[in-house]
């Protein structure tokens, strides 16, 4: 039987509104982490956004926050193949990894970097969710099956996040939609409910807010 997913779904308004209050509270760029063993301790709840080079993560990140370079803060050079720490006012752990499926980079840094990202999200105890990105204008590649994979193995729960809806009609969201539907049927650990987003225009913001949250009063 095919897995059912809730597409877009209207997030609880008080738990929104503590999602807001959680991502426009303080937060703070800590250090980017280039090995296991640089990882800040794991003393609180934590998740992470993935997804392939250029499907919009630093956009996200800084709408989710309103802070218009955050997420570039810790990308100048140096920090582009860094898991790359913010502290969500002590409450949690955000986590910025690096973009996946960039082919043009030298294949030793890929390597390195892709080795690091298997051993994070295999490894880290305090890690609740990884938010996977998809473009909606390119729907599920096959890089975002090699994560998907990897999560599944590792049992990791992730939950998939459409970016730059607006760069799309909606017939061509509705075929990407239905699309995705289908091919992430075959991962045992995607959560059942899919966010559609947009950074430019402010969409599904307050859903991916309120899923943050709900993991941060998980414990």
């Amino acid at each position: 039987m095919q897995m059912r997913f809730a597409v877009d779904p209207a997030p609880d308004p008080a738990l929104a509104e503590r999602g807001r209050k959680l991502f426009l509270g303080p937060v703070a760029f800590v250090k980017g982490v280039v090995a296991m063993d640089g990882l800040p301790p794991a003393d609180r709840p934590e998740f992470c956004f993935a997804g392939r080079s250029n499907v919009g993560k630093s956009s996200l990140i800084n709408a989710l926050t309103q802070r218009n370079s955050l997420a570039r803060t810790s990308n100048t050079p140096g920090r582009t193949q860094e898991l790359n720490f913010f502290d969500l006012g002590g409450a949690a752990w955000m986590v910025d990894v690096p973009g996946y499926g960039f082919a043009e980079a030298p294949v030793k840094t890929v390597a390195r970097w892709q080795r690091l990202l298997r051993d994070y999200l295999a490894g880290r105890p305090t890690l609740r969710r990884v938010f996977v990105l998809i473009d909606s204008r390119h729907g599920v590649k096959k890089a975002d099956h090699e994560i998907l994979d990897l999560l599944d193995r590792a049992a990791v729960s992730c939950q998939i996040v459409m970016t730059k809806a607006d760069k799309v009609g909606d017939a061509h969201l509705r075929r990407t939609l239905d699309a995705a539907q289908a091919e992430l049927a075959r991962h045992v650990t995607v959560f059942p409910e899919i966010l559609v987003t947009s950074s430019a225009k402010g969409r599904g913001l307050e859903g991916v807010r309120a899923a943050a949250m709900s993991l941060v009063e998980q414990g």
